[in-house]
Parts: structure tokens; C-alpha cells; sequence
């Protein structure tokens, strides 16, 4: 039969080295984790990287002194792994929505900052929007596609990867001008 914890009890655990708090907190949370990963493109695997980083961060947080716990380890736990998860699909670039459609509970200098950039995620993606082709195309393959100037060029028929670069450059410049007169 497994012990149940108090949050007292995790933290303590954790900062004793307890045989079996991180194993309990693994349980504990697997299935709501893995549930939010399946619904958003992941896999079981994803679901068991996740969830084994976020409790690497929570230990580390617990183990340095540097955790402010204001709500539940579980809530914690669950808003860390479903920030790493987004966070991830957002560098994949399957993640096509809004990030703020998922509110986290955090502290409230932790939520304003994961607002924040929140609200930059939203800015960002409206600027994407606006860009226009070949433009958004050219800075996604660059920047999140990682393809070369000389890919870029081949793709695009620029004489040499030059050219690319500096329609790259202007692209670069007429995002920026869209995203900060948002």
C-alpha cells in the first residue's frame, strides 16, 4: 500500500532524501499530465519525459531553497509540466494556439511574468499573421525550421545566400515594426 504525503511531508521528504516522496509524486500526478499531453499532440513517452523534468525542477527548486509554494505541490507540479509542455509544442511548432487559453497557478510574480510572455506569444503570432509571405515563411524556416541562408536561398531563388540574408534582414525588421505597434 502507498503512504500518502502532506506538502510538508513532500518538501521535508525531499530535503531528507526520502526513499519513495518522488516516486509517490510520480504516481500521484502521471495520469493528469499524461492526459493534458495526449489531448495536445504527445505521446506516453512525452507524458513520461515531462513528468520526470518537472519533478527534476521541483526537486532542485525544494533541494536550493528557492521554491515559494503558494498553492498545492500537485498544482505545482501539474502547472510546471503543463508549462514544459507547451513550451516544447511551441518549439515544434505543432502548437498553433493560444498559450493563454491555459491558466497556470502560480505566484503572483510567476503569473504575471507567464502572463506576460504570454501575451508576447499572442503579439508574436498576430505579427506572424501579418507578415506576409514570403516574409513569415523565410523567418520560420530561419528561426524555428533552422534551415541555412544557402537552403533558404535555393528555396527561394535568391542569386546567393547574400540576398537572402538581406531579405531575411528586412523581413526581420518589418516583423519587429508590426510586433511592437501592436
Amino acid at each position: 500500500m502507498q503512504r500518502n504525503y502532506t506538502d510538508k511531508e513532500i518538501v521535508d521528504g525531499i530535503r531528507n532524501d526520502e526513499k519513495g516522496v518522488l516516486e509517490f509524486l510520480y504516481k500521484e500526478n502521471f495520469h493528469a499530465v499524461a492526459y493534458f499531453i495526449y489531448s495536445n499532440s504527445g505521446s506516453e513517452q512525452d507524458a513520461k519525459d515531462i513528468c520526470q523534468d518537472a519533478l527534476i525542477l521541483l526537486y532542485e527548486k525544494i533541494r536550493d531553497n528557492s521554491l515559494e509554494l503558494n498553492c498545492s505541490v500537485k498544482t505545482y507540479l501539474y502547472s510546471v509540466c503543463r508549462r514544459l509542455w507547451l513550451k516544447k509544442l511551441y518549439y515544434k511548432s505543432k502548437y498553433t494556439g493560444k498559450i493563454d487559453e491555459f491558466e497556470d497557478v502560480f505566484s503572483t510574480t510567476e503569473q504575471a511574468d507567464a502572463e506576460e510572455k504570454e501575451k508576447d506569444f499572442a503579439r508574436m503570432e498576430e505579427a506572424m499573421n501579418g507578415l506576409g509571405e514570403p516574409c513569415r515563411t523565410i523567418i520560420e524556416d530561419y528561426y524555428i525550421h533552422k534551415l541555412t541562408m544557402v537552403e533558404i536561398c535555393e528555396k527561394f531563388g535568391y542569386t546567393n545566400a547574400d540576398n537572402a540574408k538581406n531579405q531575411k534582414y528586412k523581413c526581420l525588421m518589418r516583423l519587429k515594426k508590426i510586433f511592437f505597434s501592436a
